[in-house]
């Protein structure tokens, strides 16, 4: 019996998210307090007070997702005795929540994970203008129909899956008119949902090269240690503990598809039966239990959350 610890991504965030920690939890208050100093700001004004238009500003939502999720573990490990290293078979990530893994498991401080989803933000904010591209969701489709969807309709266009999340769920990316196509096209092929997503630029597409290569200029300049857990990576689906591999796929993973159907079947394969998911939401649970439905998955963010945790562990 396996335990793995994974960590959401963006579209988890909301205005009030880890206030409670803060307040309940001295160890949890201190990993605001470290990213606020990293980045020079308080963030955590803004995450716990608003606006939510300010907090979904992908240079803002980034770090402030890593935040929750690490003030969640800190007090995970303050009151329940929680030792990733003891504790977890492997840690994974959700796009920005491969950071928060990292960070974890202590490959990268919380300061420079911080600092490196701010020019991660504000590098995919960049990389193309507003309105250029687009991201659509097909709900009831598997990756290789998606993909045949995607190569229909870029027509010399960029168009691709960018997030494969399981449960019938694919996530395109790319040039406006080509996703856009791509939604006509799953409705003429009968794919039960395809809408366009209110996102801000076209993620995990090949639209992303410059920030990908603004990635790899800022992880050159950071200490990436072997992780205490291995990794299992967005863009492998398997797990990595080499510090060049590791900054290899998060450079990778810019432009190229969240394999997180795979990564939790890899983990499910691999004899995990429970997941903890730390941080904003309940996002990853829910796509968890239509990947691996056999497996038990519990959601950590709140107060209430640890000492659920806590006292099932007692």
């Amino acid at each position: 019996m396996a335990t793995a610890f994974v960590f959401p991504g963006q579209g988890s965030q909301a205005v009030g998210m880890g206030k409670g920690l803060a307040e309940a939890f001295a160890p949890a208050r201190e990993v605001f307090e470290e990213v606020d100093a990293a980045l020079g700001e308080k963030l955590s004004e803004t995450m716990w007070n608003g606006p939510a238009e300010t907090l979904t500003l992908t240079e803002n939502a980034q770090p402030a997702l890593l935040a929750v999720s690490l003030a969640a573990l800190r007090a995970l490990e303050a009151e329940a005795g929680v030792e990733l290293g003891r504790d977890a078979a492997y840690v994974a990530g959700h796009s920005l929540g491969e950071y928060s893994a990292l960070a974890a498991a202590q490959s990268l401080t919380i300061a420079d994970a911080a600092r490196l989803l701010r020019v991660r933000g504000r590098a995919m904010q960049k990389a193309v203008p507003v309105g250029v591209g687009a991201m659509a969701a097909l709900i009831g489709v598997e990756l290789d129909d998606a993909k045949a969807i995607a190569a229909e309709a870029a027509a010399g266009a960029v168009c691709a899956a960018a997030n494969d999340n399981g449960g019938g769920q694919v996530v395109l990316s790319g040039e406006k008119s080509a996703v856009e196509r791509a939604v006509e096209v799953a409705k003429a092929r009968g794919v039960k949902r395809a809408m366009m997503l209110p996102v801000s630029a076209p993620f995990h597409c090949a639209l992303m090269q410059p920030a990908a290569d603004a990635m790899a200029q800022a992880l050159s300049k950071v200490s990436v240690k072997p992780p205490t857990v291995p990794l299992v990576a967005n863009v492998l689906a398997k797990p990595i503990t080499d510090p060049t591999a590791i900054v290899n796929a998060l450079v990778q993973q810019v432009t190229g598809t969240v394999r997180w159907r795979e990564s939790i079947s890899f983990m499910a394969g691999a004899g995990v039966t429970t997941f903890y998911e730390v941080g904003s939401g309940k996002v990853l649970a829910g796509l968890i239990k239509r990947i691996a439905d056999t497996a038990t998955v519990s959601s950590i963010g709140t107060p209430e959350d640890i000492a659920r945790i806590k006292a099932a562990r007692n």
